[in-house]
């Protein structure tokens, strides 16, 4: 038997297959860290893609606004916002004038240590950092629709502001294809009705919506013309390794900086498999395994490659300590009620097609498609009855869910082991 190891929490699980089990590991490529990150954010905010210098855009008297990712993503802005904003300062923009924003979606608002462990506590001290209220139609600016209807409403200070940048993580990304650019604005400070349009049935069920994929991919283009609509100027964009290392960043032109990332990304995370798998052992891990709302990402990830690399009726381990139960925002509380409250996975996605979705209820819509085909097993959670009550299975250990595995589809499988599963895209070859 050969030991494998997933990440969980801010620790590592190991675990064994029992005889029977031939368990397949899957992991991103490998590529070689910056080594002097610091020094590359400064070069490319002096040579950007497809953009003037950042220095070159900002003028004396400009209020500028920073939009970055919330706890959720692991983006270094610790390490992003800094320069930028002494690049905005030597332009002659004051302290005053800048504004950095947290992109929190449909998720709960930042706390203040979360703002210091993102940003660092001289960023904090220095400028105004604040969280967006997407909920209240006040503080949105209605930018009227995208050529496919999407109603676009975004964070009316961001929006007003004179020069607009965004810090983002390009990474494999469930309906963008590959997260970053764009969405940090699109998504990060929209309104709940821009949100819950983008993360509805209409983009969701469209075949192009897929891991890894931007062609002919309406979600794409839908965010993309939203953030460009909001004013977005210059990005600072970043890929990281399974580690967390930075291998590649860009700054720049929305649009140029973010794509030439995705070739990156694209080379970094797609990974070839031969087969289709009995069951997955899909690895998360901190800040993603937080609560079941972002864990359960891992499942719908894996389902959503390219093409399928999960038989119908195999299963999904993911462990995942879930400390804060389904999540603690608006959306993740909206993804756990429609979980709960529907009485089988077929009235959540009838549901959603014939009324449409609020933000956050999207996830239980994806995760209804995964469930109509797929069991998901979350091992070692901290909340035991918010797994059992979103129709997924709880079990304390490895052994119990691979037990639980093998009574049901039988003690000879095949295993898919992905220790890092919102980092890998394991595309279906054929031999």
């Amino acid at each position: 038997m050969s030991k494998f190891t997933v990440p969980y929490g801010r620790e590592n699980l190991s675990f064994d297959f029992p005889p029977g089990v031939e368990a397949t590991l899957v992991e991103s490529r490998s590529l070689p860290p910056l080594q002097d990150v610091n020094k590359a954010v400064r070069e490319a905010l002096y040579n950007p893609v497809g953009s003037p210098p950042l220095r070159n855009l900002a003028e004396p008297g400009m209020r500028v606004c920073i939009v970055v990712t919330d706890i959720t993503r692991a983006c270094p802005d610790h390490v992003l916002v800094p320069p930028i904003i002494e690049e905005l300062i030597a332009a002659g923009v004051s302290d005053q004038d800048i504004t950095v924003m947290i992109g929190i979606g449909a998720h709960r608002k930042s706390t203040a240590d979360e703002k210091q462990q993102k940003l660092g506590p001289r960023v904090v001290e220095r400028v105004r950092v604040v969280d967006p209220s997407p909920e209240v139609r006040s503080t949105l600016k209605n930018l009227g629709q995208t050529k496919g209807g999407v109603p676009i409403y975004v964070n009316r200070e961001a929006v007003s502001s004179d020069l607009l940048i965004a810090t983002g993580l390009v990474e494999p990304h469930q309906y963008a294809g590959f997260s970053g650019g764009r969405k940090t604005v699109a998504i990060g400070i929209a309104g709940e009705e821009t949100i819950g349009f983008t993360h509805g049935p209409f983009f969701l069920d469209h075949p192009r919506t897929r891991l890894g994929n931007v062609e002919g991919n309406l979600f794409h283009e839908a965010i993309t013309e939203i953030a460009l609509k909001a004013g977005l100027r210059f990005i600072l964009n970043v890929v990281v390794d399974d580690l967390g290392r930075v291998v590649a960043l860009k700054a720049g032109d929305p649009t140029q900086a973010f794509l030439s990332l995705v070739e990156v990304a694209r080379e970094l995370y797609t990974v070839p498999v031969h087969r289709v798998f009995d069951l997955a052992v899909a690895g998360v891990g901190f800040p993603k395994d937080a609560n079941l709302y972002q864990a359960s990402r891992a499942a719908s990830y894996l389902f959503f490659a390219p093409r399928p690399v999960i038989k119908p009726g195999g299963f999904f381990i993911i462990p995942a300590r879930c400390q804060e139960g389904a999540g603690q925002g608006p959306g993740e509380q909206r993804f756990f009620r429609s979980m709960r409250d529907a009485s089988t996975t077929k009235d959540i996605l009838d549901t959603a097609r014939h009324s449409g979705i609020a933000p956050g209820e999207q996830r239980a819509f994806i995760m209804a498609k995964v469930l109509e085909q797929n069991q998901v097993i979350i091992v070692g959670s901290e909340c035991p009855d918010v797994v059992r009550a979103a129709k997924m299975i709880p079990t304390t250990t490895m052994d119990e869910a691979i037990a639980l595995v093998q009574k049901t589809l039988g003690t000879n499988l095949e295993a898919l082991v992905v220790p890092h599963a919102l980092l890998t895209l394991p595309v279906l070859v054929e031999d």
